[in-house]
């Protein structure tokens, strides 16, 4: 028995997904007769037919279906395998595939990647932006080496993912400069509710730690006005500094925007006890990665790079409270 090989494992991956000889032929630059051989040599091995010929075009049987499931696990395997092997040569070259949510991606990991480059330059950082529940399920399905978010774990990926923090910010309440609250500089959990907010979408990390906050601060999120959602902070962003309505956003987005005074942040005053106490909504950046699959010298070495002195960055002034 000469046994199966990757070569007829991939041909056969190219007809399972085109459901097509030809097509499956073009895309691996060999030709049509090589397809219809490697396919045949599989069936006659084993004994099973693969694909079903009807008529001009093609279906995948059941043992075609177990074999496209197993094939695919299996080429990953060695992909992952070669891509280890190329990394033993001092992580002179490979590629790390990362996954972060908007607000890290976009304004706390651009500097975390130029320096590995720098140390590591033949190395290629792939780095996917989504909301955290999608990094979260990336990273827990492999597609992500990394995934670095500012919001909840879902319970159901908890017991897949390892969770670290490796930074924090703040959410900031702000306002434009026509909002009444503007002038004011503070404003008191009791009157959060007598504005209009504008939110990002439910699985954004920025809107899981506000829902948070509400409910430690006793209110429920049905009892704010909420008069836009959105999946951007850019966007949450431009339209609070156009005048409508409040925001919880992160401190990392809006420093321009408090410089040039388009925006106003809020001191948080906490009156539910009757003494005033001013309240900050803090955030932890977790690193996340899966507890047993591999991981590769390119994830430890960025790990290890995150949680480096010499790369974090010097805390700004927080304003008194």
């Amino acid at each position: 028995m000469a046994g199966m090989t990757l070569d007829q494992l991939r041909v056969f991956i190219a007809v399972a997904e085109n459901l097509h000889f030809t097509r499956a032929a073009e895309a691996l630059y060999i030709t049509q007769p090589a397809v219809s051989a490697a396919i045949q040599s599989l069936e006659e091995e084993y004994a099973v037919k693969l694909f079903h010929r009807i008529g001009r075009h093609i279906e995948i049987t059941e043992a075609g279906k177990l074999l496209q499931m197993e094939a695919q696990a299996i080429l990953k395997q060695v992909t992952l395998t070669e891509r280890n092997l190329r990394e033993l040569n001092d992580l002179q070259r490979g590629k790390l595939n990362l996954g972060a949510s908007l607000t890290i991606g976009n304004y706390w990991l651009p500097e975390k990647i130029s320096s590995f480059q720098r140390r590591y330059p033949g190395i290629a950082v792939n780095c996917t932006l989504a909301n955290a529940e999608t990094i979260c399920a990336g990273t827990a399905t492999g597609v992500f080496d990394l995934g670095l978010v500012e919001g909840e774990v879902q319970a159901s990926l908890k017991s897949s993912l390892e969770e670290e923090v490796v930074a924090s910010d703040r959410l900031l309440i702000v306002v434009g400069k026509s909002h009444p609250w503007f002038e004011l500089g503070e404003v008191r959990l009791s009157e959060l509710t007598q504005t209009g907010w504008v939110m990002r979408e439910s699985g954004s990390g920025t809107q899981q730690r506000f829902d948070q906050a509400l409910q430690n601060w006793g209110i429920d999120l049905s009892q704010l006005n909420v008069i836009s959602v959105l999946n951007s902070g850019e966007m949450v962003k431009a339209v609070v500094e156009n005048g409508v309505g409040a925001t919880a956003i992160s401190d990392l987005m809006v420093q321009k925007e408090l410089c040039l005074s388009t925006l106003r942040s809020l001191k948080i005053i906490d009156n539910r006890n009757g003494s005033p106490t001013p309240t900050e909504i803090i955030r932890p950046f977790l690193k996340l990665k899966h507890r047993q699959r591999f991981q590769s010298r390119l994830s430890i070495a960025f790990e290890q790079m995150l949680t480096s002195v010499e790369t974090l960055t010097c805390p700004r002034p927080r304003p008194p409270l």
